[in-house]
């Protein structure tokens, strides 16, 4: 039988619980650094845990560093929705709610539900990854000291100016380093060039799909890509009473979502196909909402198209 060490992960320390092959578990708390990663699999090591199937939540991104260190070291590792444990976890009608507790129930999850392994992403791709979630953070903040000045006191607007003007220096400089890592890879160049083709994607949403999706490998069809992202439709359908509306299930990466908001408006506004596409749906009655939703969905759909097959976005194809 595989030995399961499941992992609850935090900002600052990871609890694991390791199931051994006759269900007893031991447990073990660590620093979520570098040191850390080390001791955990020190501690693995003295416990013949060595090859043990790793699996934890998807935390924020505080899950990031702890499972690509043990994907380095040789383990396997499984990376699962929070939400398919807090499901387990109520089907299994665990009531106690405590880090070791979580620890004890993913390394059950693990052993009873064989989730699929991770593989994290490339090497070339993790840094595409940090600079893109640096441009979010900062222009979030830019966002909020925006929202403050129209408020704020006339004493204290010159150092909120002072401060815009400085995060708005942080993200040209992001959005440089962006722009220059993309054009020092051909591969990743090509691909942008192909995303470029397509009307409505611009410089803000391509480096977003580029870091997150891996170009065509990450994802076997535009279906799973869209799932990523939460795109995929929710029927609320039971019985002979329940008959509601479908929805966007927004199982999915937040972020991607947030970064194609924009670009579908612009598509269905701006552009011919875009137009075309939004007359088409309005026509069969849907609601507005829905059809932006749609249009995210369908922009995922042909971003997949053109990677997969390597070539511009024809609009032909699109009833343009």
């Amino acid at each position: 039988m595989t030995l399961t060490l499941g992992i609850d992960v935090a900002k600052a320390k990871l609890d694991v619980a390791l199931r051994l092959p006759d269900s007893r578990i031991r447990g073990k708390a660590v620093a979520n650094t570098d040191t850390g990663f080390a001791e955990l699999q020190a501690w693995l090591a003295r416990q013949n845990g060595i090859g043990a199937h790793v699996c934890l939540e998807a935390t924020g991104t505080y899950w990031e560093a702890v499972a690509e260190a043990l994907v380095d070291a040789g383990y396997l590792v499984s990376v699962v929705n929070p939400a398919r444990i807090k499901a387990y976890g109520a089907a299994r009608q665990v009531r106690t709610k405590t880090d070791a507790v979580d620890a004890r129930l993913i390394a059950d999850f693990r052993a009873s539900q064989h989730p699929p392994v991770w593989t994290p992403p490339p090497p070339a791709q993790r840094e595409p990854q940090a600079w893109v979630a640096r441009r979010e953070a900062l222009v979030v903040m830019r966002t909020q000291e925006q929202n403050r000045l129209s408020v704020a006191h006339p004493s204290v607007r010159p150092g909120i100016k002072a401060l815009i003007a400085h995060l708005d220096c942080g993200i040209a400089e992001v959005e440089t380093a962006i722009r220059q890592r993309i054009d020092d890879d051909p591969t990743i160049k090509h691909q942008r060039d192909l995303l470029d083709s397509i009307p409505g994607l611009g410089d803000q949403t391509i480096p977003v799909l580029l870091s997150f999706h891996d170009g065509p490998t990450r994802f076997d069809h535009a279906r799973q890509a869209a799932a990523f992202a939460g795109l995929d439709p929710r029927q609320p359908e039971s019985g002979s009473s329940v008959r509601g509306k479908p929805r966007l299930s927004k199982v999915g990466h937040a972020g991607l979502r947030k970064a194609l908001y924009m670009p579908a408006m612009v598509t269905l506004h701006k552009t011919a196909w875009g137009r075309a596409f939004r007359d088409r749906l309005a026509a069969a009655g849907k609601a507005p909402m829905v059809i932006i939703g749609a249009m995210m969905r369908k922009l995922v759909h042909v971003a997949f198209g053109v990677l997969k097959l390597g070539q511009p976005f024809n609009p032909a194809l699109h009833g343009a």
